[in-house]
């Protein structure tokens, strides 16, 4: 009898012993952080806001999900920390700059994350960014800055100073950097402040947004150009010149279609690549069907935010393809930023 109760009591264990935890299981009752890489007031950070409200319903388990901010070096201090320190469970969630992914890659700004190894729950927007100057400026049109210099607010290591630094280096415009600003906030203060004369590297889905009084008729800004291989529609349609026409050589093409690919997952969230692939999977399906979500889509369009979000396995499949660039163009591509910094 003795043998016969243990015999029932092993049998009975077994299947609980072999029932994996689910995503929904696992995720009930949590906390789901989303780090977003840049200052509070940002493009980046009201994107992160809007996914936050809407994003608990389609993840399994329903857990709750807040934004808190680590600005610095264009995001990779968020990235580092996602992918060094912060738990390995798919509780955090990187809310990144378009550049961190290539860092490592093409970058000046040291950092301690694999984007090969990273995992990609998607984009939220494919971004056009954009080179802008105060309306006052000496200089009005993109060709001028090739014969004189923009003054234009930066932050280390983020768009804001790879792009016109990128511009300097493989085209010859004369960009002018005042480095130190933490954010995109910050720059447009600088910038109605008077403190610089405009900013190159400004993604326009939010930037003609958070500061849509600086353009239109009454604006006080103007865009000078797209820094994009296909550009943005509307700016298209209103005759906004691409600064790819002012590749003269195909190397000169091939370095900046290399260094525009970010802005096609201009947006990524990741996870570090420790997160098991169950709760990965799940996650990638929650935010697409987060970003998605009717409301959401009417969320984004009162606030006239673009939506046009890549999934996690396009990014990814982009990502390795940039890694798998000719090394001669990326290694002159990192050259250019190494000499400009």
């Amino acid at each position: 009898m003795k043998r016969s109760g243990m015999f029932l009591l092993a049998t009975l264990a077994a299947p609980l012993a072999g029932h994996a935890q689910t995503p929904a299981d696992f995720f009930r009752g949590k906390t789901i952080t989303l780090l977003v890489g840049s200052t509070a007031g940002g493009g980046y950070d009201t994107y992160a806001r809007m996914i936050s409200r809407y994003m608990s319903k389609h993840t399994p388990g329903n857990p709750s999900v807040i934004v808190s901010n680590m600005p610095g070096a264009g995001s990779n201090l968020a990235a580092n920390y996602i992918y060094n320190v912060a738990p390995k469970d798919g509780t955090f969630i990187g809310a990144l700059y378009g550049g961190a992914p290539l860092e490592p890659l093409i970058g000046a700004t040291p950092v301690k994350h694999d984007p090969s190894k990273t995992q990609y729950l998607g984009s939220a927007n494919d971004d056009v960014y954009v080179c802008v100057a105060r309306k006052d400026a000496s200089i009005q049109k993109f060709d001028e800055v090739f014969q004189k210099e923009l003054l234009v607010g930066s932050g280390t290591g983020s768009s804001t100073s790879d792009f016109p630094l990128v511009m300097n280096a493989v085209l010859g415009t004369k960009f002018k950097l005042v480095m130190g600003y933490p954010g995109s906030r910050e720059i447009s203060l600088a910038v109605d402040k008077s403190e610089v004369s405009g900013a190159c590297g400004l993604a326009w889905p939010s930037v003609s947004v958070t500061n849509a009084g600086w353009f239109g008729p009454n604006g006080t800004m103007r865009v000078l150009a797209q820094t994009h291989v296909k550009g943005h529609p509307d700016l298209n349609k209103d005759g906004v010149l691409n600064v790819m026409s002012f590749a003269k050589t195909e190397e000169q093409r091939e370095e900046l279609e290399l260094f525009f690919s970010q802005e096609v997952f201009g947006r990524p969230y990741v996870l570090a690549p420790e997160v098991p692939k169950d709760r990965v999977l799940a996650l990638r399906k929650a935010f697409a069907e987060t970003l998605a979500d009717p409301e959401l889509q009417a969320d984004a369009q009162r606030a006239n935010l673009d939506v046009h979000p890549v999934s996690g396995e396009e990014v990814t499949s982009l990502i390795a393809k940039a890694y798998a660039a000719p090394p001669e163009i990326a290694a002159k591509l990192k050259k250019a930023l190494q000499a400009a910094y």
